[in-house]
C-alpha cells in the first residue's frame, strides 16, 4: 500500500468516525510484519471476537503508525484502525467494544505497549499471565488507563 492510498483510507475511515453504521463498527483494518506469530494470535482474537479484520502485511509498520498518530513510547508490535480510532498492539476486543460503544471525547486510539503474557495473541502456555493497562491516548501527550486486564480478563 503507497502512501496515497493509505492517506485515501484513513481519511475515509476518518469521516465515517462521526456517525458509523453499525456494520462499520466491526471494520478492522491491521499492518503488521508477515512473519510475527503473536500479531497472528491477535488477528485471529479479533476476527473471533467479531471484527472484520483486513490484514496488511507491510515490512514496517513505522508509516501507518506516524500517520494515525500513535505514540512512539506506546509502541508493540502492530498498528490497527477501527472507526477512525488508532489501536497499537495487544489491546483485548473487549476494550475496543468499549471504545466503539462510549466514543469518549478526545481519545485518538488505545495502546497496550510492549507484549504482555496473557494477552490475545500473547499467550505462552505453562507462563503466569501479566496484569496489564490499556492505555487510551488522544493526539498530544495525554495517557490515561482505559481498562486493566490479567490475560484476557479484565480486572
Amino acid at each position: 500500500m503507497n502512501r496515497r492510498h493509505l492517506l485515501a483510507a484513513l481519511a475515509a475511515t476518518g469521516a465515517a468516525r462521526g456517525a458509523p453504521a453499525q456494520s462499520d463498527d466491526r471494520r478492522l483494518r491491521v499492518w503488521r510484519d508477515p512473519s510475527c506469530g503473536c500479531c497472528t494470535g491477535w488477528v485471529d482474537h479479533m476476527r473471533a471476537s467479531g471484527f472484520d479484520v483486513e490484514d496488511n502485511l507491510v515490512a514496517s509498520a513505522a508509516p501507518v503508525r506516524r500517520m494515525l498518530g500513535i505514540p512512539s513510547d506506546l509502541l508493540s508490535c502492530h498498528a490497527g484502525l477501527v472507526v477512525g480510532y488508532a489501536l497499537e498492539g495487544h489491546v483485548p476486543a473487549q476494550a475496543v467494544r468499549r471504545l466503539l460503544a462510549e466514543r469518549p471525547a478526545g481519545v485518538r486510539g488505545l495502546a497496550v505497549p510492549a507484549m504482555p503474557t496473557g494477552s490475545p495473541g500473547m499467550e505462552v502456555p505453562g507462563q503466569p499471565d501479566d496484569t496489564y493497562d490499556v492505555v487510551a491516548f488522544d493526539g498530544g501527550a495525554g495517557r490515561q488507563v482505559f481498562m486493566r486486564f490479567r490475560g484476557g480478563r479484565a480486572v
